[in-house]
Order: C-alpha cells, then sequence, then structure tokens
C-alpha cells in the first residue's frame, strides 16, 4: 500500500508541475516600453489643515481607453487643487491639450474616475472626490463634470452628493479610512453610474439615462455606522444587468459583496459574501469579459489593521452570480489594491501595489495576466518601471485608484505616481505591447 501511495502522490505532484508548467507557457509575452513622463511638481506634503494645507505635488493618476483608441488621462495637482485631464494617442504622444476639469482651487480635489461613452458620440465622463466642509464630521462630496468633445473641454463640475455625510471616504475604523471611495462606469446603452461612499457608513449609487445631462436621485444600496461600507467597484454587463461590489470596516472578518441589479440600477438583488473566515477582504475590483464572465479581485490580509496582503481572484460564469473558490495570484510580496480589466481575446489583466516592506508605502506595481478567461493566470512580475528609486507609490489620500487600462486590442497601459518627501513628485504611464 505504501509504495502505491507514494507512486500516486509523485504522479499528482508532477500533474500539478505540468499544469502550472503549462500556464505559465500560455501567458502572453508582454513587451514593457519605456516609461513616459507626464505630469511632474513638488515634494511638500505638510500637515493636514483641511483647505489651508500646505500641498504641492501631483498625484492619483488613473488612464481609461476611449472608443476611438486614444487614452484618457487624469490626475490632481495638489498646489493648484485641481483635477486635470489628457488625451494621448495609443502611441503615448499628446493628442488634446491638458484642461482643469474641476476649476475650483479653493478645495481639494481627489481621486478622479474616467469612463467614456462606448459609441461614437465622444462623451467622456469624470467623477472625483471635492473636499467641501458642509457642516458634518468630515468633509467630502462627489462631483462630475462631462465632455462632448472627446475630451477638449469640460462642463461645469456638478455636485452629486450634496450631503454632509463625508462622501468618498471608506472607513476602514474610527480612526483609519481612505478617500477615493467612489466608482464610474458606463453601460453599452450609454446609462451613466456612479457609485460612492460616506464616512457615516452609506454606500450611494446615482444614474443618468441622458449622457450625463441630468441624475436619479441617489439612491443607498447598503452600509450603515456599524458596518460602513467602504471601496465599491461597478462593472455594468449585458441588457440591464449592473455589478457592484464592495466590503465593510469596523470588522476584522470582512467579506465582499456582490450585489447584482438587473434592471438597470433601479433595484439590487441579495448581496454574495466572498471570503475566507478569520480574514479582512478589502478594494475589490469587477470587471465583465468578452463572453459575460464576471471578474473580482480583492486584497485579503489577516485582519483590517495588518499592512500584509495578497490579492485574490475569483469567476463567475456568464449568466451566474455564483463564484468560484478565491485563489491568490500575486508574487510572495506584500501586496494590495489590485486594479482589473479585461479584453475582447478573453485575457484577464490584474495590477496592484507591491509593499515590499508591509508597514511602509508601497513600491512599484506588480502583474499578472490570464490568457484564458481567468482559469489559469501567469506568473506574477514587478512591472518594468513602475518602482521609483527617489520616491514611494501615490495615492497620498488612499489607495483606491485605477491604475490599468487595456485597449480593445489587448494594448496596456499603466500609470503610476510617487513623491519623494521634501524633493519632487511625478506621474508617468508604462505601456505593454504584445
Amino acid at each position: 500500500m505504501l509504495p502505491g501511495l507514494v507512486r500516486l502522490m509523485g504522479a499528482l505532484v508532477l500533474w500539478v508541475l505540468a499544469l502550472l508548467a503549462s500556464a505559465a507557457m500560455l501567458a502572453p509575452r508582454v513587451d514593457w516600453q519605456p516609461p513616459i513622463e507626464i505630469a511632474t511638481g513638488g515634494g511638500t506634503k505638510g500637515a493636514w489643515r483641511q483647505n489651508e494645507s500646505d500641498y504641492d505635488y501631483v498625484d492619483d493618476g488613473t488612464v481609461a481607453y476611449l472608443a476611438d483608441g486614444r487614452l484618457a488621462l487624469a490626475w490632481v495637482d495638489q498646489r493648484s487643487k485641481d483635477v486635470l485631464f489628457q488625451t494621448r494617442g495609443g502611441d503615448g504622444k499628446v493628442a488634446t491639450a491638458t484642461v482643469n476639469a474641476s476649476r475650483n482651487g479653493a478645495t481639494f480635489s481627489w481621486h478622479p474616475r474616467i469612463a467614456a461613452s462606448p459609441g461614437a458620440d465622444r462623451a467622456v465622463y469624470l467623477l472625483w472626490q471635492e473636499i467641501i466642509f458642509s457642516g458634518g464630521s468630515h468633509g467630502g462630496d462627489i462631483l462630475f463634470a462631462r465632455s462632448l468633445d472627446g475630451g477638449r473641454s469640460f462642463g461645469a463640475p456638478v455636485n452629486l452628493s450634496s450631503s454632509i455625510g463625508g462622501d468618498g471616504k471608506g472607513r476602514v475604523s474610527s480612526k483609519i479610512w481612505s478617500n477615493g471611495s467612489l466608482d464610474l462606469a458606463v453601460a453599452a446603452n450609454g446609462t451613466v453610474y456612479a457609485a460612492w461612499t460616506e464616512y457615516d457608513g452609506a454606500l450611494w449609487l446615482i444614474r443618468s439615462v441622458d449622457a450625463g445631462a441630468s441624475f436619479s436621485r441617489p439612491a443607498r444600496i447598503a452600509g450603515d455606522a456599524r458596518l460602513p461600507a467602504r471601496g465599491p467597484s461597478l462593472a455594468t454587463g449585458r441588457a440591464d444587468a449592473v455589478w457592484l461590489a464592495w466590503t465593510v470596516g469596523e470588522d476584522d472578518d470582512a467579506d465582499i459583496r456582490v450585489a447584482v441589479s438587473t434592471d438597470a440600477g433601479r433595484s439590487f438583488g441579495q448581496p454574495r459574501l466572498i471570503g475566507v473566515k478569520d480574514a479582512y477582504a478589502d478594494a475589490p475590483r469587477l470587471a465583465i469579459g468578452h463572453d459575460g464572465s464576471v471578474h473580482l479581485v480583492y486584497a485579503e490580509r489577516p485582519d483590517r489593521m495588518s499592512d500584509a496582503s495578497k490579492v485574490k481572484y475569483a469567476r463567475a460564469d456568464a449568466g451566474s452570480d455564483s463564484f468560484d473558490a478565491p485563489r491568490t495570484i500575486s508574487m510572495p510580496v506584500a501586496a494590495g489594491y489590485p486594479a482589473l480589466a479585461t479584453d475582447a481575446n478573453g485575457r484577464v489583466h490584474v495590477l496592484w501595489e507591491l509593499f515590499p516592506r508591509p508597514d511602509a508605502r508601497p513600491r512599484g506595481l506588480g502583474f499578472a495576466v490570464s490568457s484564458d478567461r481567468g482559469l489559469t493566470f501567469g506568473p506574477s512580475r514587478l512591472v518594468p518601471g513602475s518602482e521609483d528609486p527617489a520616491g514611494v507609490n501615490g495615492s497620498h489620500q488612499g489607495l483606491l485608484g485605477k491604475k490599468l487600462a487595456v485597449g480593445k486590442d489587448g494594448a496596456i497601459t499603466v500609470i503610476n505616481s510617487s513623491l519623494g518627501f521634501g524633493q519632487a513628485s511625478r506621474i508617468w504611464l508604462i505601456q505593454g505591447l504584445r
């Protein structure tokens, strides 16, 4: 019996190794190009004094592909307290001049999100957190602006939340929270969706059926002071399907919540819980594959106060809201705050922040790709050029950003920012070609 068992275990090990080798071979080669500088700034981040804080650095870079193949970029200039926007060609060269989308130097603007119409109407949408103090315990409102000329200009910003709840904050505990707890998505039919959480705990969703000209009243989806919602992620599917994921604070055993709407966001079903016992699941990101499959990534750490985390991945087949067992796809170095994108060829791309020291700011970005709709992933790698020796990764008001975009042809663009305290700051692109 014992020799037979040994042979069986040996065969099983060989099978697993062969499977891992096959996954590595299937992983498509990515040729990372030299970094492209986008913006530079100072290196000053003084003490927090609300909107009188002495801040002078660039931060919060985010990127998306437009329907015509151009890249849309947005970032914040902490010195002027503005959201800046620019488009570039697929080759990374400037296509339209940088414009000031927020246009309010009296209040800080943080963590922009970009979404674009999938059609030929050239509409581009921006969502961000504006640090407006309007009577609550924490400042924050959710502002929106749209461009109808492909990003050459933007209309006047509109306040979508107008509340005292501290909108855009995702609370972990009474003393720890992340700004940038918001998301933006556009469905195939042009409906615009925005979601955000507030310090007081609520998760809100709002929708526009007229290309951002007007919005519904915000609808409260989940969250309260006991289990505050945090880190929402939106994805739109076929017909009127809308997927919404989030986590909660004040709970060391928090799971990711994933809820589905089949009526264009008017109502959502009971959320499914995804996670494991005795671990804190955080920072979810959703994406819908070309075949209708649903992909989810998130960070998992021993408890909500720990910085030692790893990136987990799970998928649901088209037409199902039941996810398979989550699995770790990040490298042994502590990893968190993932970004996620799919392409038309069934590839699933995941990017994340790297924490060489779990108790310090992240440096550099990790990356992994699946070429078979998420069934297997190739080995995780450091994105070349994503680490700045002179500074630590942004964003410095919270890491719930979006630093990854993938074009219809599978082209990859990563954006990163860094701050060298007392020295300088910068934002740059890294493109991956196949």
